[in-house]
């Protein structure tokens, strides 16, 4: 019998690197800090500072949804996947750093939002770029492994680098210059301490991983033939594999359902459990640890029952979870049952992208990411417009203090429907473990 592959190699924990790096984007810049700045009154009122962001981050996900695919399979064909990598990074921790000189006036709203948006574009094309590495520095036995590795290395460099951020800049336990709040200096600052942790982190797989092999008359295609070049090979895949096409839709929808579980998970804390900001901190942190953990014990278990019984199970256990957030009557059944939709997060994000990377043809792992991403994008509407109608039918029943409960089963709604779609397609076929 051959020695089991081994995971944990130079290539792994230098991949794994820019996904803790990218966390510093993702929770910092975007969800909980730089985006917060933004909004608040120094840049005028907050019906005004949050639609602006909104429209930014809507043509933002409009460009994504419109280039993702055909960035990623111009990248696989020109054997450029590190180099736009890199490219990409660059571009990324230019533009969080830029955010230094969004001064907290009106007159800076516009550049504020625009460079939040600028970054989240090129942190999805640098993301299609990662993602579809994985098969690169993995093998068809370790491959789940490895992406839930990746995972929960993004978990736990984004608590690290908002405890950084907390007692370092927003309520410092040390007093030094950089923690002042005179022109909102600590809040800018952060932006460049947010560049220069992802940029850090990202370099090693830049110098661990090498470039893919060029395809041949590569470089003679131009931008709109790719199009071309997309929507046949997108004919191809239905006509051979029509099964893709439905793994794609289904992770489009439960995806969104997800992404909900964190963006909503404070705001129902807060409102509907009475949870006071530090205890949302103090929530996020914990939440963020057990999603790491099980992002890795997913990704073992991936290797061995294959992605889609981890994503089957993941998103019932997601289901019950949330089921008993909703029935929770106080502080601790939310605690317990929030913590278990954290637990199941993970797994679901992990194997969903493990799934992707068996379905890619060799060499078209960029292509089959970037639509993965523009799908995303597609229906990414579903889990927040539903949060919200849950709550407007709940309003005349329960009135206005117990209808934001109700949101909950807007994305349990999501979810379940993401569940439904998954169960007929045929799962990708799984390599031994040894």
């Amino acid at each position: 019998m051959n020695p089991a592959p081994r995971m944990l190699n130079r290539q792994v924990i230098a991949w794994a690197s820019w996904d803790w790096g990218s966390a510093a984007i993702n929770a910092v810049m975007t969800t909980f800090v730089f985006t917060v700045y933004l909004t608040s009154s120094a840049f005028g009122n907050s019906a005004d500072t949050s639609a602006a962001l909104s429209l930014a981050l809507t043509v933002a996900g409009l460009a994504i949804a419109l280039l993702a695919p055909v960035t990623g399979q111009r990248s696989d064909a020109g054997g450029r996947r590190r180099f736009w990598l890199g490219v990409n990074s660059v571009l990324v921790a230019l533009a969080t750093a830029a955010c230094f000189f969004v001064a907290p006036d009106p007159g800076f709203l516009v550049l504020g939002v625009v460079l939040i948006a600028v970054a989240s574009v090129f942190a999805e094309f640098a993301t299609v770029n990662y993602n579809a590495m994985l098969p690169q520095i993995s093998t068809p036995a370790t491959l789940g492994k490895v992406s839930g590795f990746g995972w929960g290395m993004g978990y736990l460099g984004g608590i690290l680098a908002l405890a950084i951020v907390l007692f370092g800049f927003v309520q410092p336990v040390v007093d030094w210059p950089g923690a002042s709040t005179e022109n909102a200096l600590n809040l800018r600052l952060v932006a460049v301490f947010s560049a220069v942790w992802f940029f850090a982190f990202a370099l090693p797989v830049l110098f661990a991983v090498p470039e893919l092999p060029r395809r041949a008359r590569a470089s003679k295609t131009g931008f709109l033939e790719s199009y071309r070049i997309l929507f046949r090979h997108i004919g191809s895949i239905g006509r051979r594999n029509p099964h893709t096409l439905f793994f794609l839709l289904a992770s489009a929808v439960f995806r969104d359902g997800l992404a909900a579980v964190f963006t909503f998970g404070g705001v129902i804390a807060a409102g509907t459990f009475g949870f006071t900001t530090s205890e949302v901190i103090v929530f996020a942190i914990a939440g963020n640890v057990v999603a790491a953990a099980g992002a890795i014990a997913g990704g073992f278990l991936d290797d061995r029952i294959g992605p889609k019984a981890v994503i089957i199970g993941s998103l019932a256990g997601l289901i019950v979870a949330g089921l008993g957030v909703f029935f929770s009557p106080g502080t601790s059944g939310f605690w317990l049952f929030g913590l278990l939709l954290c637990l199941f997060v993970g797994p679901a994000q992990s194997a969903s992208r493990g799934y992707i990377a068996r379905l890619a043809e060799p060499g078209r792992e960029g292509e089959l990411f970037g639509l993965y991403a523009t799908t995303g994008r597609a229906v990414s509407f579903l889990a927040p417009g539903l949060f919200t109608v849950a709550i407007a039918l709940a309003r005349p029943v329960v009135g206005e203090d117990g209808a934001q409960r109700y949101g909950i089963l807007g994305i349990l709604v999501v979810l379940l429907a993401g569940l439904l779609l998954l169960l007929p397609v045929r799962s990708p076929e799984r390599a031994p473990t040894s």
